[in-house]
């Protein structure tokens, strides 16, 4: 009788370690799987570039059971998806293929855990070995809508007083003429001396046909103005927050019209009216765009206007801070 019920139940015994296991598989990473879930997450990074520092961005993800994925933002362009982020005996490592860079083989990014940071190499146009560091990304969650000040001018219409070129070695094509803040001859981006946590921000600019030039949020995010008269709505276009958040309309007017934005930025939480229509509302911005001044998401950062692609001409741009602004 012992015999015949130990045949009978074996089966099932096996059945169940079986199934056992089989749930520690799928459940558990390839790697140390506790090491590996503290790769998720949003990462400012720090690239040491030969010719000096420069921001970078990546969001790892878990895709299903097992399957590390994400984004990533370079020092230029937009974010890009990373099809698969390695982990294995506690190196990290992905690829991907390039976008605005100036080469032909695959940008990758290879490093490690060291206490609470990311650090590791990646290499340059030239296939020089560069090291990089990452810290993870603030929330930058608000307990309470903020109150406002009154708006004050970014630009006093007469001259650059409370501004300044973002690289003083390259030709400045800025000018005040007019009333207007006119990029003559694009060649570099205009900074405030002013730096800003929590704002709305209002600025009236228009461009000619094809031009292209943004207004950096904190220097670090930027909201898309392009020549996109009648276009479906885009995020690498007007009023998309550059490769992140799509517009939900495209109230845009052609070229050489005036028009105008009134941007509400609270923590990482975005809202673009243009033109009167609100086309993106309280969205959160997962991280940098491409041409970020820094990625020290939790500080506090100026406006700036793109002026390295094409002619813009504003004519109005204020400002109301938060009343207790980070």
């Amino acid at each position: 009788m012992f015999a015949i019920t130990t045949l009978h139940f074996c089966p099932l015994v096996h059945l169940l370690i079986h199934c056992s296991l089989l749930g520690n598989a799928i459940d558990d990473p390839p790697g140390n799987a506790a090491d590996q879930r503290k790769l998720l997450g949003r990462w400012n990074v720090t690239v040491q570039g030969k010719e000096g520092a420069y921001p970078s961005w990546f969001e790892i993800r878990l895709s299903g059971y097992r399957t590390l994925v994400g984004s990533y933002v370079g020092q230029f362009g937009s974010a890009r998806p990373i099809a698969e982020v390695e982990y294995n005996r506690g190196v990290m490592r992905f690829s991907i293929p390039p976008q605005w860079e100036r080469r032909s083989t695959e940008v990758v990014f290879e490093g490690e855990l060291v206490g609470d940071e990311l650090r590791g190499e990646t290499t340059n146009d030239k296939g020089e070995a560069i090291r990089w560091a990452a810290r993870r990304a603030p929330a930058l969650k608000r307990d309470a809508a903020p109150a406002w000040t009154d708006p004050v001018p970014l630009f006093n219409g007469r001259d650059l007083e409370g501004w300044h070129p973002r690289n003083a070695a390259v030709r400045n094509g800025w000018i005040a003429e007019d009333g207007r803040l006119v990029n003559r001859q694009p060649g570099n981006d205009l900074i405030s001396n002013g730096r800003f946590g929590d704002f709305k921000l209002h600025a009236e600019f228009r461009i000619p046909k094809g031009s292209n030039s943004g207004i950096y949020l904190r220097g670090r995010y930027e909201v898309q103005i392009e020549d996109n008269f009648g276009k479906e709505p885009d995020s690498h276009e007007i009023g998309g927050v550059y490769g992140f958040l799509t517009p939900t309309d495209n109230p845009s007017r052609a070229p050489g019209e005036w028009q105008t934005y009134d941007i509400t930025l609270v923590g990482r939480r975005v809202t673009v009216v243009l033109n009167g229509t609100t086309i993106i509302d309280r969205q959160i911005i997962p991280g940098i765009t491409g041409g970020a001044l820094d990625g020290d998401e939790g500080a506090v950062g100026p406006i700036m206007v793109q002026g390295d692609h094409g002619p813009i001409e504003i004519r109005s741009l204020t400002i109301a801070p938060a009343v207790e602004s980070p």
